[in-house]
């Protein structure tokens, strides 16, 4: 099993920035992909960025340019930096890990964007 907790999240004013991180523990060996995804009300949970072991990056196009994810393999953490935020960033951003074609989720954070 891993356990995923992540922090960072809270309210900022449009343009501003916001990072967050997220921490795994437990069976951390063989993680392939660890990334962020994020879920609007109302709307499907969506790929925010995702980070692969080899250290390829995939961003979705709404973000590109805007939020940067990197990788502390030495602590089993993932970050997000997210700056110049919009409004339709506001959403509860939930940390992914793959391990063994097996997929565990954080309890994710809020992170709401004022214009």
């Amino acid at each position: 099993q891993v356990q995923l907790v992540e922090s960072g999240g809270g309210l900022v004013q449009a343009g501003g920035p916001l990072r967050l991180s997220c921490v795994a523990s437990g069976r951390t060996s063989s993680i392939v992909r660890m990334g962020w995804y994020r879920q609007a009300p109302g709307k499907q949970r969506e790929l925010v960025a995702i980070i692969r072991s080899g250290g390829t990056i995939s961003y979705a196009d709404t973000v590109k340019g805007r939020f940067t994810i990197s990788r502390d393999n030495a602590k089993n953490t993932v970050y997000l930096q997210m700056n110049n935020l919009k409004p339709e960033d506001t959403a509860v951003y939930y940390c992914l890990a793959q391990r063994f074609g097996a997929d565990y989720w954080g309890q994710g954070t809020q992170v709401t964007v004022s214009s």
